[in-house]
């Protein structure tokens, strides 16, 4: 007798379930993109005990006919691909044919869809057809999933708790409703409503409605093209920060995606504007043509492959890195209320505020958005000045508590932390210099000498060309050895070796993947930290006041190297408003 058997279609069924539907969200996932697929403009997701009891999604999408209806549960049964080369051409969110089938093999689902004023009614249980009939005329789709992996023990106690359960799928709803905001979505558990958006089709005011006045008012618009993509979105000013990257929200023709280039480029534009254990709230969206992405290498479709990665992440990069420095960054010391219920006229004349003065930005300023520098010389992208902030004028009147410059101006008073300013300040100086075409050498007094091990010198010796470009003059000496007698002179005296050292160990760590441009970064804020006036270590008037004029003329004044701020401001209203002189 044969020992390769054909399995069943339920049990292929059950094992494709295994890897599309992971969890609660999952189910809901596929579900909410097949109504986004059938152009729905009303989704309602109701849960009951986190989706672990009930899943239901409503929509007022094409609906199904009767035949449609059956064969939808059916594996790779689908609409959307006809022939072969339409894999090439996906535009649609689902596509293989393989959710309905293994989310029924495996629940209890009903499926109520309508087609031409004839409605159809289906009940599957364990992916076994238990009845079909016809059923009111609504229209769109009602799909109810009950008693998940009640069939599968296995996959069943692998569920996570009520509370994680729901939380990813609210996580997940808020992600859909800001790449679809033309959609107005519902979602609800135990009949509370958790999540809703209006489908207005403004992303902005789509963002307000997800996070709140906070964060929406401080997100900065970006948009860009070049002759491969469409960038649009929004980013957050470095004050508004969060734990973890869970928040670099990014869509590919309007698929959420999850892909390290892109939260790579995001996280890089953002390098020296917040610490690196800090992250920012991003809502980016990308439009390509079809052919340069391949959707299909994971179940979930939410990893993707692309090509002309390096062009993209080029325009991501320049463009939030330009739309950061064109704006004012100094956050203000007092936080605005936020309500939970705000009027719509509100948002919405909040929202046209916003535009209109991103209008008139950019009719005021024309900026080239479709410059794609390469990765050697990305940091050398020519910005427009921010004449707001060079024209700011600061006078200092005090020292508190042996760290902080208190400087006022006719706008309100600055807090300004002398050691994150002057870091700023002194790192601006040192990567200025350590990007000069003519590097300045010295000789040491005595040569340097670095002994290797076998494997470390061959390493350095195949990457001489770093050292030296770098305006080191290293030879060869001996066995595994090599001297240095001469460095450049933005060697911090004493430290000479100790800094040599580290730079051949950066490269013998990486030396296929070793960046001239990180590392001159690396070496200038090391140096910045150190040459920098300390906190309570009190300064004169004369220094604060020269401190203060040379960190306004910074490129970026808002952030010390590291991230942190190194200004924070008190309007006139502000403080009135502390003082009670104003009461609203």
């Amino acid at each position: 007798m044969s020992k390769i058997q054909v399995m069943s279609e339920n049990l292929a069924n059950k094992i494709a379930a295994g890897e599309v539907v992971e969890k609660i969200s999952s189910v809901v996932k596929e579900l909410v993109e097949n109504s986004i697929d059938a152009k729905a403009k009303n989704i309602i997701v109701n849960l009951e005990n986190g989706g672990l009891t009930k899943i239901n999604v409503i929509d007022d999408g094409e609906g199904m006919d009767e035949n449609d209806a059956s064969l939808a549960f059916q594996r790779h049964a689908t609409s959307k691909l006809i022939k072969e080369d339409d894999l090439f051409f996906i535009d649609t969110l689902g596509f293989r044919g393989e959710a309905l089938p293994s989310i029924a093999s495996v629940s209890d689902i009903t499926l109520k869809t309508c087609q031409n004023n004839i409605g159809t009614f289906i009940h599957i249980k364990g992916g076994k057809l238990i009845e079909k009939e016809a059923s009111d005329a609504r229209v769109g789709t009602n799909i109810e999933v009950k008693d998940l992996f009640y069939n599968t023990p296995a996959r069943l106690k692998y569920l996570k708790s009520e509370a994680s359960e729901l939380a990813s799928c609210v996580s997940l709803i808020e992600r859909l409703s800001l790449s679809h905001e033309n959609i107005a979505f519902t979602l609800t558990n135990n009949q509370k409503t958790l999540v809703k958006t209006s489908g207005s089709g403004i992303l902005h005011k789509c963002i307000h409605e997800i996070y709140g006045l906070n964060v929406s008012s401080k997100m900065l618009e970006v948009k860009a093209s070049n002759d491969d993509f469409d960038l649009y979105g929004y980013i957050c000013k470095p004050e508004i920060l969060k734990s973890n990257r869970n928040h670099f929200i990014t869509f590919v023709n309007d698929r959420l995606v999850k892909n390290f280039d892109l939260n790579r480029a995001i996280n890089d534009a953002y390098y020296t504007y917040k610490p690196d254990i800090k992250f920012p709230i991003v809502v980016l969206k990308i439009n390509t043509d079809p052919t340069l992405i391949d959707v299909n290498i994971h179940p979930t479709k939410q990893d993707i492959k692309m090509t002309k990665i390096d062009a993209l992440y080029n325009l991501i990069y320049t463009t939030i890195k330009e739309t950061l420095y064109k704006n004012l960054l100094i956050p203000e010391a007092i936080k605005k209320p936020e309500y939970n219920e705000i009027k719509d006229n509100y948002v919405e004349n909040f929202v046209k505020k916003v535009d209109q003065a991103e209008e008139k930005k950019e009719n005021a300023t024309q900026v080239v958005m479709d410059f794609s520098p390469t990765k050697e010389d990305k940091d050398e992208i020519p910005i427009a000045i921010n004449e707001e902030l060079k024209n700011l004028v600061l006078y200092p009147v005090g020292v508190a508590l042996g760290t902080y410059i208190i400087a006022q101006n006719d706008e309100g008073i600055y807090l300004i932390d002398q050691h994150a300013a002057q870091e700023r300040v002194n790192y601006e100086k040192y990567l200025a210099a350590l990007k000069a075409k003519e590097v300045a050498t010295t000789s040491t007094l005595f040569p340097i000498t670095i002994e290797l091990s076998p494997s470390e010198y061959l390493t350095i010796k195949n990457n001489l060309s770093i050292l030296t470009n770098m305006g080191f003059k290293i030879e060869e000496f001996g066995l595994n050895t090599f001297v240095i007698k001469e460095h450049p002179t933005w060697l911090k005296t004493g430290q000479e070796e100790e800094s040599i050292r580290k730079i051949i160990d950066l490269i013998i760590k990486e030396p296929t993947q070793f960046d001239v441009v990180k590392f001159n970064e690396h070496i200038a804020i090391t140096l910045a930290c150190k040459m920098s006036i300390k906190a309570n270590m009190r300064i004169s008037n004369e220094a604060a006041q020269e401190l203060l004029d040379e960190l306004v003329k910074c490129d970026n004044p808002y952030n010390c190297p590291h991230g942190r701020p190194t200004i924070i401001k008190f309007t006139i209203y502000d403080l009135e408003r502390m003082f009670k002189r104003v009461m609203n």
